[in-house]
C-alpha cells in the first residue's frame, strides 16, 4: 500500500494544509480532523490576503465567488478560486489556489489542491484531490456503502481498514476523471492516471494508468513535450 501513502499521491507544497497533511500516513486519515483544523487555521491567514465573512468562513479577497453559491463552515477559499453559481459547499472544506468549483457542485468535507477543477455537477465528499486534479461532468464521489459497513481499500489481495463509514475518493496529483463516472467507497487513484467516461471505480488505481473498466487497466505512454 506504498502507493496510497500521502507523500505518494500528493504534491504537498500545493495546498495550504501541508502540515496537516504531513501527520498523517494515509490520506483518510485526515478527514475526522479537518474541520477543526480549519478552525485553527483560518485566524492565522493573513488579512491583507483573506477577509473573515462570517464565523468560520475565510475567503481570499482575490476569489471570485457567485452570488448564488452557498457557503457553509468551517471554510477556507483561497486565493484566485472561483465558486460559480449553484455551487453548495456544505463546509469542512479547504479549496486551493485558482480551484474551479463549478455549477450545481456539492462539497463536504474535502481537502482540494490547487488547480483543481470540478466544474460541472460533481459531487465530491469525504476526499482529497490533488493537484491539478479534474472531475469530468456529472462525475461523483461515492463516499458511504450501501451496507453502511466500514469502508476497507482494497489493492489485488492487500487491504486496510480505513475504521470510516464515510469515505468517497482520494486522487492523486493530476488525475483526470471521465464524465458520469462513479468512484466507489474507499477508491484511491494514483498520480497522472485518467479514468474512461462512465466509469464505476473502486479499490486503488496504480500511478501513470488508464482505467479503461473493472480489470482493464493499462499503463499510459508519455510522450516527451
Amino acid at each position: 500500500m506504498e502507493q496510497c501513502k500521502v507523500l505518494n499521491l500528493y504534491t504537498l507544497n500545493e495546498t495550504m494544509a501541508a502540515d496537516y497533511m504531513r501527520t498523517a500516513e494515509y490520506p483518510w486519515e485526515l478527514l475526522d480532523g479537518l474541520a477543526d483544523y480549519i478552525r485553527r487555521l483560518g485566524p492565522t491567514l493573513d488579512p491583507e490576503i483573506y477577509e473573515q465573512r462570517s464565523e468560520d468562513i475565510w475567503i481570499a479577497k482575490s476569489a471570485k465567488i457567485a452570488l448564488t453559491a452557498y457557503l457553509g463552515s468551517p471554510l477556507i477559499i483561497d486565493e484566485d478560486a472561483e465558486i460559480r453559481h449553484g455551487a453548495f459547499i456544505r463546509g469542512s472544506a479547504i479549496v486551493g489556489k485558482s480551484a474551479v468549483v463549478g455549477n450545481s457542485v456539492e462539497l463536504k468535507n474535502v481537502i482540494l489542491f490547487n488547480k483543481v477543477q470540478v466544474p460541472h455537477y460533481n459531487y465530491v465528499g469525504d476526499s482529497i484531490l490533488g493537484y491539478g486534479a479534474h472531475m469530468g461532468a456529472g462525475s461523483i464521489t461515492s463516499n458511504v456503502k450501501s451496507d453502511k459497513t466500514p469502508v476497507v481499500v482494497k489493492d489485488g489481495e492487500r487491504e486496510i481498514a480505513t475504521g470510516r463509514k464515510k469515505f468517497g475518493a482520494m486522487l492523486g496529483d493530476h488525475v483526470e476523471i471521465g464524465c458520469n463516472s462513479v468512484l466507489n467507497p474507499g477508491t484511491v487513484i494514483c498520480p497522472e492516471t485518467s479514468i474512461y467516461p462512465l466509469s464505476s471505480v473502486r479499490g486503488v488505481v496504480p500511478a501513470g494508468s488508464i482505467y479503461k473498466n473493472s480489470g482493464e487497466i493499462i499503463k499510459r505512454r508519455f510522450t516527451k513535450s
